[in-house]
Order: C-alpha cells, then structure tokens, then sequence
C-alpha cells in the first residue's frame, strides 16, 4: 500500500511517498468454522514460511511441520488472508504418536473434512489430507490407510474426481469372502471434475455407513454405472446395504474406520500413518501423488456434518471473492 507523507523543511513543504505494508484481509469467516460442532482441527495457514502450522479454535494445537523445506506463505487466504504455497515436494505433517484427536478410527467412527483450496496440475496433484498410509503399491497388504481426501483415481471410475476414501483394513479392501483387491477400493466419487486453477472448496463425510463428496458445498451425486465406472466386481454390485450395489456418491462403506492395534499388526503392516496435507505415501513414495497449490483452510471433525452444514462451511470461505 502506497501512502505520502508531509514533511516541512527549510521553510518548504514537501511530499514524500513512502509506502507502508498492511497485513492480508481475509474474506472469510473463520468463526463459522470454529462454532462447527465437533471439530477437532482447523488450520488457516496464516503462518509464515519456516513456522510450525498450528490449529485454530480447538482443543489441542496439532502443529504441523513442514518437510521438504520451509513452505511459502502466499496473500489471498480466506481465514488468515494468507494461503500456503504447496510445489508438489513440499507438505506438512504431523508424526502417528502426536495426531492426538485427529487419529479417528474405530468400527463406529464417524469423520468429516472441509479444505479451501486452489489445485493445479491434477495429473500430480492427487493429495489433499488425511491419515493414509498405502505401502510400496500394488498388492502390498501391509498399509495403514484410515481416511482421507484424494483426488484423481482412475482405477474405480475417479478419474479427475474427488475422491474421498475410508478403509477398515488399513491395507487392500477385501471382498466378504476374504479375497483382495490389488488395492483400497473404498471410496466415493463425484460427477464432476476437481476444479483446477481457482479457489473452490472440497470436502468429505463419513457417518459409519457412506460416504459423501462434495465440491462447492454440493453434494455431488452420482450414479454407479459399473461398466463406465470400472466397478463390474460383485463387492460394488452386490455388496452394498441388503445386497444392492454400493453407488458412487454417496457410497456404500459400513465398516468403520482402521485401527491400529501394535500388537496384533506389529509383524503385518506398516507403522501408523501419520497426518498428512499435499502429500501421502502411496507406492513407496510421499511426493509420487504430493499436491501442487494453494492450501487456504483446512477442518477435520470427528463426526458427520449435514448437507447445510457443509453448505455453510463453503459460503464462510466466500472463494468468490477470493476468484475476482
């Protein structure tokens, strides 16, 4: 911001420009996503670059590190007025032992994420957050997968979709009769693609039964059509609540979310996943799949929030105005 100031010397007025810096004005509002009951985390990035990335309006802090060097912190964020500048080998992170209230699992656990965000390159940028683990590829059972936000999944009919997913098994989905997929076939998908090269927001809920994707606060229905959806195998026609299939969004999940027990998975799988946001590690790699972007807001709660309620949470980040 460009100011003058007036300055009297030697008898004479004169006008000198100097120029001042105000901080960022966010768009949005925060305390929307605050008051939201059951939130557990809530990050606005507001931060500079080199500082832990901590939670706003919550119980515990979950501050998060940075790896791969320190992330830039970018103006035009709708809770802080600042954003953080993924590059696709950068993310942050938060070690398995300290996710605290963040490592929702359990055969009744419910979840819910809401991001504000700006992708590009889709191609890449598969990785929006969550607690997800996937092992060296294909096949790999040893996985420690719970629930996240992904994009771009072409294997079960996602391609450039969002695609949230929940696993019980932490590692590959497994059909009732025991057998196994080469890999985490849970997850929903929406009708539309991930809008890339502006603001938008992006958001899941898992309430034990299905699971709901949403861009822009809609939920963002679809229906399954097997053959176009990759999705012909009996556990998506014939596995799904009483015998139906299991659709696309919402999708039918119903068995809760992976725990990790250290005894009974100490020689089976991987150790727990940590929480991650732009990157996961999938096919041996955390930066395969990271995210490039703008990363703007980011909630997790710990239970499955309404349609209005997602709604709500999409018009407090008022990415029009963020898009102008």
């Amino acid at each position: 911001m460009k100011s003058f100031a007036f300055v009297l010397t030697a008898g004479l007025l004169s006008v000198v420009s100097v120029f001042t810096l105000d901080a960022a004005e966010p768009v949005g509002k925060a305390k929307v996503i605050e008051k939201t009951p059951g939130l557990v985390a809530f990050w606005t990035f507001g931060e500079e670059a080199g500082q832990l990335r901590s939670s706003s309006g919550t119980k515990e802090k979950h501050p998060m590190k940075e790896v791969g060097g320190p992330i830039a912190r970018v103006e035009g964020g709708p809770f802080s007025g600042y954003a953080a500048d993924l590059n696709g080998k950068q993310y942050f992170s938060i070690p398995y032992a300290e996710t605290g209230d963040l490592n929702i699992s359990g055969p009744e656990a419910q979840v819910s994420m809401f991001a504000v965000v700006r992708i590009v390159n889709l191609k890449q940028s598969r990785t929006i957050a969550g607690m997800w683990s996937e092992g060296k590829g294909a096949n790999d059972d040893t996985g420690t997968r719970q629930y996240a936000m992904l994009m771009n999944m072409p294997t079960y009919g996602g391609p450039n979709k969002l695609t949230p997913h929940i696993s019980s098994e932490g590692g590959v989905t497994r059909r009732a009769d025991g057998s196994a997929f080469p890999w985490c076939a849970d997850y929903a998908a929406t009708v539309h693609e991930v809008p890339t090269e502006e603001w938008c927001t992006l958001g899941f809920t898992y309430d034990g039964k299905y699971i709901r994707a949403y861009i822009n606060g809609v939920l963002d229905k679809m229906e399954l059509d097997p053959v176009k959806h990759k999705r012909t195998d009996p556990y998506f026609t014939k596995e799904g609540l009483d015998g139906k299939d299991r659709g696309m969004n919402p999708y039918y999940h119903g068995r809760g979310i992976f725990r990790l027990d250290p005894e009974k998975h100490a020689s089976t799988k991987i150790g727990g996943a940590d929480f991650t946001v732009g990157a996961r590690y999938a096919v041996g790699s955390m930066l395969g799949e990271a995210t490039i972007g703008k990363f703007g807001g980011l909630a997790v709660f710990n239970r499955a929030i309404s349609e209005a309620e997602m709604m709500k949470l999409h018009k407090a980040a008022n990415v029009e105005a963020l898009n102008k």
